[in-house]
């Protein structure tokens, strides 16, 4: 559920811009122009329920652009951690937002636009993680954030529907910046894309689509999940989504039903979804039955099979991941130190490549590691360490240019549990420290000189990546393997993770099939 947000007051004097659909005006807000909630696309809702995105209509007068758009309907917990959205509620769910140093043509900076996370089934670009004045303002470029469908809406599988939905709505949200950034004082030349997670899982499926190619010049994917469906699998799980809900697959069925309906029919199939390893296998204890499909039109083929293939060898690629990914999601769970030797087993046969040929090799390579700790490394590998590192070599491999990174500086607070877990990159690279998981976090350490120091940097790089290609260390290849090291004192060496990079040789990441 959302929550109403009373708009700031309404300033005549405020910044201007005028884009194709109509004249918006926005605020003057710590030495940037900052414009809310502008619709790039129609709501998707009535007869446009499930269809592809359509652009927006025109509006006579000067638009108020103060708030950020209601989110799309979305599931709000997730292992454990439930809330309430500070955004408004309304279906024009598909807007966008500005953070610009200076709404001047003639400025052509740099822009940057945000695609966030979310396991494909929650996200809001007004999340308060997301609020991008430090990047605009240290990087002088021009930042643009905007909404997707998640879920339901977005990436089930439904008869007479596109398939990857929130895919295309991305696509829509960088062809208006393509348009529009100029008069916002961007440079519709020099647009990069950037996400974690899910986001960067939609940054990767990006370069593979041809209808993104052109929209964008550079690309930088945190944390890069390895789940891509088959059309198979997408069918199956897209029959059980709707039998949830009591209804049938088609737009017919669903595109009457109230969004609400189905975000619990999702939320009641997740909890359901480790009873289906015979037959979804790997994807099934994700408990997220949503992900980019491979359908052979939206999404011909993988990312990396894409990349290999020279897809996107004239974009410029920065990815990465973190040291301790799992660890966030064992201890939201409360099963941090509590896996036993039987989940390690099974975790391991499961994930890891080769089956029990692929346990035996893990536990050889790490003799000394607890069931807790095998468990934790086989999925931070399988689910985001992996995937990243082999999206950089797709793109060295499809003759393109790939910087890679891994952040090892574990967050403080609760005792330095998390580690450098999943998600800690976001506050790091966007300065907003006391959002979203900052109770775990911080708690009890507080935000350090050493946390701000490594958040100027990572702002550095990025900016630094998003106006010249250069984040400030050496192209990835397979020989030397160059990774930048983000930590107290960042280094550069070769690729950190050698012995799960070894362990996972040879694997090719395919769509996940349908079992049985």
């Amino acid at each position: 559920m959302t929550r109403s947000s009373t708009p700031p007051p309404a300033h005549s004097d405020g910044p201007a811009a005028r884009t194709g659909t109509g004249a918006v005006r926005g605020r003057h807000e710590a030495g940037l122009a900052v414009f809310r909630g502008i619709p790039f696309a129609e709501p998707p809702v009535g007869p446009l329920r499930f269809a592809a995105p359509r652009p927006a209509r025109p509006w006579h007068g000067t638009r108020d652009a103060y708030a950020f758009g209601p989110p799309p309907p979305q599931d709000l917990g997730i292992q454990g951690r439930t809330g309430v959205l500070d955004a408004p509620d309304g279906d024009d769910w598909l807007t966008v937002n500005v953070w610009t140093p200076d709404p001047d043509p003639a400025a052509r900076r740099p822009v940057m636009a945000w695609i966030y996370g979310g396991a494909y089934k929650l996200g809001h670009s007004g999340s308060p993680g997301y609020d991008a004045q430090h990047l605009a303002r240290d990087g002088d470029v021009v930042v643009v954030s905007f909404n997707y469908r998640v879920g339901m809406e977005g990436f089930a599988h439904i008869e007479g529907a596109p398939a990857n939905r929130g895919l295309l709505d991305q696509v829509a949200a960088l062809e208006w910046v393509r348009e529009n950034i100029a008069a916002f004082g961007g440079d519709p030349d020099q647009v990069t894309v950037f996400g974690e997670s899910a986001g960067a899982g939609s940054v990767a499926s990006l370069l593979a689509m041809p209808r993104a190619r052109g929209l964008f010049r550079r690309a930088i994917a945190q944390s890069v999940p390895g789940t891509f469906f088959s059309l198979g699998l997408a069918e199956d799980i897209g029959r059980a989504l709707a039998a949830e809900a009591g209804l049938r697959p088609t737009v017919a069925d669903l595109a009457t039903t109230d969004p609400r309906r189905l975000t619990e029919a999702g939320q009641a199939l997740g909890a359901k979804m480790p009873q289906y390893v015979d037959r979804w296998g790997q994807i099934a204890p994700t408990v997220t039955p949503f992900s980019p499909v491979v359908d052979g039109e939206v999404l011909p083929t993988t990312p990396w099979q894409a990349l290999a293939a020279g897809s996107a060898r004239d974009v410029d690629l920065l990815t990465g991941h973190n040291r301790d990914e799992f660890r966030l999601f064992l201890v939201l769970s409360g099963m941090y130190g509590k896996i036993t030797q039987e989940q390690a087993t099974s975790a391991l046969r499961l994930f890891a490549p080769g089956g029990t040929a692929g346990e035996d090799a893990y536990r050889a390579a790490h003799p000394d590691a607890s069931p807790s700790d095998l468990y934790e490394r086989v999925q931070t590998d399988w689910l985001f360490g992996i995937p990243s590192l082999r999206l950089a070599e797709a793109q060295h491999a499809g003759g393109g240019r790939a910087h890679l990174y891994e952040l090892t500086w574990g967050a403080p607070g609760n005792g330095g549990v998390l580690g450098a877990c999943h998600g800690l990159d976001i506050p790091l690279l966007f300065g907003t420290f006391e959002a979203d998981l900052a109770d775990l976090l911080w708690a009890g350490a507080g935000v350090t000189a050493e946390a701000k120091a490594l958040s100027a940097r990572f702002r550095a790089a990025w900016t630094s990546f998003a106006a010249t290609g250069d984040p400030g260390w050496p192209v990835y290849d397979t020989e030397a393997r160059a990774t930048q090291v983000l930590d107290t004192t960042p280094t550069v060496t070769a690729y950190p993770e050698e012995t799960s990079r070894r362990l996972w040789e040879g694997y090719e990441f395919v769509p996940s099939p349908l079992l049985g």
